[in-house]
């Protein structure tokens, strides 16, 4: 099953964000795990959209006002979630922020 890593941080978060991930990516890929991800620009830098009445709605940064942001993401292919949660305390991030782990929907869940 495929599990979606969403690494998050405060404003203190981005003084990581060239560190890399020591090692981290690298193993999980020997591994075979990585079916994707990246890291993201700050949340300034982001636009949010919404429709409503048939009108396209566009608010400059993030539209949440939150301690932490979604700073970079990783898709992991795991047996189940103790695994993806074993493997997402392995990131430097979750020493300095947070990481919340979902499992992912597939093909089968939309028939």
């Amino acid at each position: 099953m495929q599990y979606l890593l969403m690494i998050c941080g405060d404003e203190t978060a981005e003084e990581h964000a060239n560190d890399g991930c020591g090692g981290w990516s690298e193993d999980m890929e020997r591994r075979g795990k990585v079916r994707g991800g990246g890291g993201l620009r700050p949340p300034s830098e982001a636009t949010t959209i919404r429709v409503r009445g048939g009108e396209v709605l566009l608010t400059d940064g993030p539209f949440t006002e939150a301690k932490e942001q979604i700073g970079g993401f990783v898709i992991l292919d795991c047996a189940d979630l103790d695994e993806a949660l074993e493997l997402a305390a392995r990131h430097p991030a979750a020493t300095y922020g947070s990481i919340e782990v979902r499992p992912m929907l597939g093909p089968e869940d939309f028939a």
